[in-house]
C-alpha cells in the first residue's frame, strides 16, 4: 500500500434529501481531511436551509449534476439520495470517473444493483455502501471471536434494527417523503432497516447467499405510514444457521445490535464498542473490543483512504456482498406483499 496523503479528499455532496448528508456537511466544516467542493441539489430551497445551518459557500451549490461533477473535478461523491435515484447518480459518477459511497442500501431492486456493478466495471470506480454499523467495534470483534473458533460453528444471527420511526424521531419533509414512499424507499423498515442484518449476515456466513428466505411485514401506525410498512421480519437459512432480521419503525428507541448464538458460547453486539459474551448456561462477560483499525475509523476516513489506494475495499462496503443484500431485500420485499 501507499504511504498515506496528507490533502484533504475533494468531495461533492449528491442530494440533500437524506437526513445522513447533515453528518458530512458538519464533518465538512469541522475537519481538515475533508473538502467539500460541489453540492448537487434541485431543491434550492432545501439548498438554502441546510447552507445556512452549515454555514455553506452558495458557490458550492449547482442544479445540473453533470456540469457540477465537470466544473468541481472530485476525487469522490456522497450519494444522499432516495434510493431508487442510487442508480441514476451512479451513472452520471461514472461518466466522470467519480468513485460514490451511497448511503445504505445499495438497491432494493436486484436489477439496479447489478446495473451500478456494471457501471462500476465499465468506468473503472468504486461504488462503496455505508452503513452506520461497519463502524462498531463490537461488530468486528465479534467476528473475530467467532473466526477463532473458540465457540464452535455459526448457528443462529439475530438482528434488532430500527427506532421509533422517522416521523417520530424528527426527520425532516423532505427525506420523509421518499423515506416513506415506495418508489423512493421500495418499502418502509423492511428496506430501510432490514438491509443491516441482510448485510451482516452475509459478511458473517463469508459472503454465502441464503438458501431459502421468509418474510413478513405490516403497518402498525397507518396513520403516519398508509403507504409502507413500519414493521418487517425476514429469515434467511443457510446451511447450518439461520438469521432473523427483525427491522421496525416501532421500536420503543434507537435500536441497532445482534445475538450470535454458535456450538458452544454466544455474543451480544449493541452500539459502537459494547459487546457481551455468553458461556453455555453462564452470566454474560462484558469484552472489551480491539480498537478500530485507523482507516475503519468512520465513514469518511474510509473513503479517503480506499479512493486513494491506501487500503483494501472492506467487504461490508463492497458491491459484491451489496447485490447480494439487494437480492434479498428484493425477495423479501415480493414475499411480504404476497
Amino acid at each position: 500500500m501507499p504511504a498515506p496523503s496528507t490533502s484533504p479528499l475533494r468531495i461533492v455532496a449528491i442530494g440533500l434529501v437524506h437526513g445522513h448528508v447533515e453528518g458530512l456537511l458538519d464533518s465538512a466544516r469541522r475537519r481538515d481531511d475533508l473538502e467539500l467542493v460541489g453540492i448537487w441539489e434541485p431543491d434550492a430551497a432545501l439548498f438554502a436551509r441546510l447552507a445556512s445551518k452549515y454555514d455553506l459557500d452558495q458557490g458550492l451549490h449547482a442544479t445540473d449534476l453533470e456540469s457540477m461533477l465537470a466544473r468541481s473535478r472530485p476525487e469522490a461523491a456522497s450519494i444522499m439520495t432516495s434510493v431508487h435515484d442510487h442508480l441514476y447518480t451512479i451513472r452520471a459518477c461514472a461518466r466522470h470517473g467519480v468513485h460514490a459511497l451511497v448511503e445504505k442500501p445499495l438497491a432494493f431492486t436486484t436489477a439496479d444493483a447489478h446495473g451500478m456493478s456494471d457501471l462500476a466495471q465499465q468506468h473503472n470506480i468504486m461504488v462503496l455502501t455505508n452503513y452506520e454499523t461497519s463502524w462498531y467495534a463490537s461488530l468486528r470483534e465479534a467476528k473475530r471471536v467467532l473466526e477463532s473458533g473458540r465457540i464452535g460453528a455459526l448457528r443462529r444471527m439475530i438482528f434488532r434494527h430500527g427506532h421509533r420511526g422517522p416521523r417520530e424521531v424528527g426527520c425532516y419533509r423532505e427525506f420523509l417523503d421518499w423515506l416513506t414512499h415506495p418508489e423512493g424507499n421500495g418499502a418502509g423498515a423492511l428496506v430501510d432497516f432490514g438491509c443491516y442484518g441482510a448485510a451482516i449476515s452475509t459478511w458473517l456466513m463469508g459472503g454465502q447467499q441464503p438458501t431459502d428466505i421468509v418474510a413478513s411485514s405490516t403497518t402498525t401506525k397507518p396513520d403516519l405510514y398508509p403507504d409502507v410498512d413500519d414493521d418487517a421480519t425476514i429469515i434467511l437459512t443457510y446451511p447450518g444457521a439461520t438469521a432473523t432480521i427483525q427491522a421496525s419503525w416501532a421500536w420503543t428507541h434507537d435500536n441497532k445490535e445482534m445475538d450470535i448464538h454458535a456450538e458452544s458460547g454466544s455474543l451480544h453486539a449493541g452500539k459502537w464498542d459494547r459487546l457481551t459474551t455468553r458461556k453455555p448456561d453462564q452470566s454474560q462477560r462484558s469484552r472489551r473490543p480491539r480498537p478500530m483499525e485507523p482507516h475503519l475509523a468512520d465513514e469518511w476516513t474510509y473513503l479517503r483512504h480506499v479512493v486513494r489506494g491506501e487500503c483494501d475495499v472492506d467487504q461490508l462496503s463492497s458491491l459484491e456482498l451489496n447485490i447480494t443484500v439487494a437480492t434479498i431485500l428484493d425477495t423479501a420485499r415480493r414475499l411480504a406483499s404476497t
